[in-house]
């Protein structure tokens, strides 16, 4: 990309859009293409056709999905499957229609079957089952995968894909059962030390492992894969580390500042027991991942007392 190439990024306002804005800013990237989803609904095939005829951008960061944690999966199954994918076909098949020069499809580690070796190569791709709590929305990434895939075999367009690991950041999704494991735990901690509560509890057991990617990491990350990566298999990125999810709640407490104790319900769901991203390729392309878990987690608790009033109000 050269600095005043046309940049669009959908789903720019959530967590990894507004971490990748912020970089691209900071590298010098300053024709940034963005639209709230009240300006461009991007479940209508119409509407999308009608943006990029009209804006005809030169790459694409293609961020945009409904998101959520085991519960909303779990919840709502239909929505997630029906809802990514067609988000997820409208806005690539907008980009071949009009030429981009290039295209970033963000996926999901979940794509991985449950049983894949770890840490999870990204030839682990439709070897096995998957987790069967998020199978729909993992359904709808792999179709997306493949379609840039066939978009690039058939008719030469540079479409690529990127696999993250779990992401945390300022931004996040803080909702008190939809939102993922990070968010929902500081959320939980804080409000714990607020009222003077002698313990959080945390859901499952505490063992499962996973890996966890800082927002501004990832975001460097997505703009080195734009200017250098053009393959056509997919590419995982992630810090190259797993954590338990008993050391996260650990470390969150000491983040957060709560003097409680911690009780593991074990009848709430786990999901896949271990899990962390072989980064083998990414780090070839000279990319490791900066942030420790702890540095994260305080500053986007920072993030997080800032915003407390506006978060608590939804």
């Amino acid at each position: 990309m050269d600095k005043n190439s046309k940049i669009y990024v959908s789903g720019h306002n959530g967590l990894v859009g507004t971490a990748l804005v912020n970089e691209l800013k900071r590298q010098g990237y300053e024709n940034i293409v963005t639209r709230s989803h009240k300006d461009l609904e991007l479940l209508d095939q119409v509407s999308v056709n009608k943006f990029f005829e009209e804006e005809r951008p030169e790459y694409v960061f293609h961020l945009a999905a409904k998101v959520g944690g085991i519960i909303g999966n779990k919840t709502y199954p239909a929505d997630f499957t029906y809802e990514n994918t067609i988000i997820n076909f409208n806005v690539i098949h907008a980009a071949h229609q009009v030429g981009v020069k290039k295209l970033l499809n963000f996926g999901s580690i979940c794509i991985y079957p449950l049983k894949a070796e770890v840490p999870v190569k990204e030839s682990s791709l439709l070897t096995g089952p998957l987790e069967s709590s998020n199978e729909g929305y993992a359904i709808s990434k792999i179709a997306s995968l493949m379609l840039c895939k066939k978009y690039k075999e058939q008719y030469g367009s540079n479409f690529i894909s990127v696999m993250p690991a779990n992401l945390y950041g300022p931004h996040d999704n803080f909702h008190p059962q939809n939102a993922h494991v990070i968010p929902m735990l500081m959320d939980r901690f804080h409000k714990a030390k607020v009222n003077g509560d002698q313990e959080v509890v945390v859901w499952g057991t505490g063992k499962p492992t996973r890996d966890f990617l800082y927002s501004e990491d990832l975001a460097e990350g997505l703009v080195l894969l734009m200017n250098k990566y053009d393959e056509l298999e997919h590419i995982n990125i992630g810090p190259g580390a797993e954590t338990s999810i008993r050391e996260l709640a650990e470390t969150m407490k000491e983040v957060v500042g709560f003097n409680g104790g911690l009780v593991f319900d074990i009848s709430k769901p786990d999901g896949t027991p271990r899990r962390y991203l072989d980064i083998e390729k990414m780090n070839g392309l000279g990319w490791n991942a900066k942030t420790s878990l702890k540095n994260g987690l305080s500053s986007m608790y920072a993030w997080y007392l800032d915003n407390a009033d506006h978060l608590n109000s939804k």
